[in-house]
């Protein structure tokens, strides 16, 4: 059924002594940000509508189901769920109850294309010894560099919580003053290097940069604390996978009465002057008082907002943006277990310098590329048929660039992916495949709407973080607001929470309703650290 306009726009419902009836929001797509949102906002007493262009929820955290066989399409690590938790509890459920998870030990294995491997471990005894194989003297700094970035972390943290709608956010949030701990001179490596000497183990506490689509040469030092969030908060696999709790949080909201619309392709966003007043799709028009925009920020922006309404984020001006990496999947259903290949593998090429050039400067294909791989099956056997196994496997690419066309390009670099496999032992996979699906930039790009295939959108430079990103309440545009990895905090599914829960907030005060339940900016109460094991 087509939404109707309210007659409570925000000024009206500050200034009347009549209750309002309940405002009519419309949420585009229904990712993790956008049912974050929906859940948030359902819980307000708002009219929620989830209109989703796919046959399923979840977005790029949704799944792949064919022959028996289930893959997450995007997300498969599942960090710091402290940030969803909270998001639960402040709609009065339990993400644990709702979403079975497990903690994984060891958290993943990196096997180094140099030589060596590490097996991640979040018993930090056990860890320091594992790094010791490599590098003894590097094994007396690691409780260090967590102790470091838990301070890192809480001084940072309010930055993650809050909105920033200008320079002048900066100025009350006292940036400044944590210059010293933040060091945003330096590179993810650089900060790095002040604690470890092995190349090799500045690698394992920095690749999860990638996390970003950034390299740690690049990416700011801030970024560190994204592996102290791994040892503090563990790696956890959803049962079912990441997708499941996309799902999960789709049957939550449908629940507490979220309309959420399938097979619903949004043609263009309706606007009566600057303010955005509604969508129109394959079935007709649907209005609202607000829109929260859930897709990729630039695709949306380029292909469903009037370009002449736009000043900051003009096509042009978002063409010259910095943008991520992209990534080259391969989905293999492969008959057999591996018992002995750990949950999650990354392989990182033996010039791994050579390899990040080749991604991000020189926008070509590496001849020993970086990979990851996720074998899951031995902790989640839902996921394939008995006697079969799932294979997650990626690498990191250029995103789309006239350097590499992917219809000539991706059976060589399928070829030789599989051929990597056999680095972390995983030999003779091909003759084993009884399903696969590959997905490349160019799919990322026309199949699943993400500008120029960049998975982790845009990159996540100083120069496009904080107020320098896209904002939460879209200042180019009335009544449009903004979840998801293009707006802040960023790219990266616990903040890609946090987006919603920013985002909502402002919704709610400016259509004046009650926010202060969803917690002051940067002061929420978060449920405390998983302990050690």
């Amino acid at each position: 059924m087509t939404s109707t306009v309210s007659d409570t726009a925000p000024t009206r419902a500050r200034h009347s002594n009549r209750a309002p009836r309940p405002n009519t929001v419309l949420v585009v797509g229904a990712g993790p940000g956008g049912l974050a949102a929906a859940m948030l906002l359902a819980k307000a007493g708002l009219d929620v509508h989830v209109v989703e262009r796919k046959s399923h929820v979840g977005g790029r955290c949704s799944a792949i189901e064919e022959q028996g066989f289930r893959f997450d399409l995007g997300p498969t690590f599942f960090l710091y769920p402290r940030v969803l938790e909270r998001i639960f509890k402040l709609i009065g459920r339990d993400l644990r109850t709702e979403i079975p998870m497990v903690r994984l030990d060891p958290q993943y294995r990196i096997a180094f294309g140099g030589g060596g491997e590490l097996n991640c471990t979040p018993n930090l005894e056990q860890l320091e010894t594992e790094v010791a194989r490599l590098s003894p003297t590097d094994a007396q700094n690691v409780r260090r560099f967590l102790d470091d970035n838990r301070v890192k972390m809480e001084q940072f943290r309010p930055c993650l919580e809050r909105p920033f709608s200008g320079w002048r956010d900066l100025i009350r949030w006292q940036l400044i003053k944590l210059f010293p701990t933040l060091r945003p001179w330096a590179s993810l490596d650089a900060e790095l290097g002040r604690y470890f000497s092995d190349e090799r183990i500045r690698l394992a506490f920095s690749f999860q940069s990638k996390y970003l689509g950034m390299s740690p040469f690049n990416c700011p030092s801030l970024f560190s604390i994204l592996s102290f969030l791994e040892y503090e908060y563990g790696v956890w696999h959803p049962m079912g996978g990441c997708a499941a709790v996309s799902e999960g949080m789709a049957r939550v909201a449908r629940e507490m009465g979220v309309r959420i619309t399938l097979n619903e392709d949004v043609k263009e966003v309706l606007f009566e002057g600057r303010k955005a007043v509604g969508i129109r799709t394959q079935s007709g028009e649907h209005r609202a008082d607000a829109l929260v925009i859930n897709a990729d920020f630039a695709h949306a922006m380029t292909k469903l907002v009037p370009n002449h309404l736009r000043r900051k984020w003009t096509d042009e001006k978002i063409e010259k943006k910095k943008y991520s990496c992209s990534t080259f999947m391969m989905y293999l259903g492969v008959e057999g277990r591996f018992e002995d290949v750990p949950h999650h593998t990354i392989h990182t090429a033996a010039d791994y310098v050579n390899n990040l050039t080749d991604i991000e400067q020189r926008h070509v294909l590496s001849e020993d590329p970086s990979f990851y791989v996720q074998n899951a099956t031995p902790t989640d056997p839902s996921l394939a048929p008995p006697g079969m196994s799932t294979l997650y496997v990626l690498a990191p690419v250029t995103h789309q660039h006239p350097n590499v066309d992917w219809v000539k390009e991706a059976p060589a670099f399928r070829a030789k992916l599989l051929k990597q496999l056999e680095k972390i032992g995983l030999g003779g996979v091909e003759k084993r495949i009884r399903f696969e699906k590959v997905v490349t930039p160019a799919d990322w790009e026309q199949t699943y709407n993400v500008y120029r295939g960049a998975t982790f959108s845009l990159a996540h430079s100083w120069g496009q973080m904080l107020h320098l990103r896209p904002r939460n309440r879209f200042d180019e545009l009335e009544s449009v607001y903004l979840v998801g990895g293009g707006t802040h905090p960023g790219s990266g599914l616990p903040v890609i929470y946090e987006s919603a829960r920013i985002t909502s907030r402002l919704l709610l005060e400016d259509f004046a309703h009650d926010a202060e339940w969803l917690g002051a900016p940067g002061a929420a109460e978060l449920p405390a650290p998983v302990a050690h094991w």
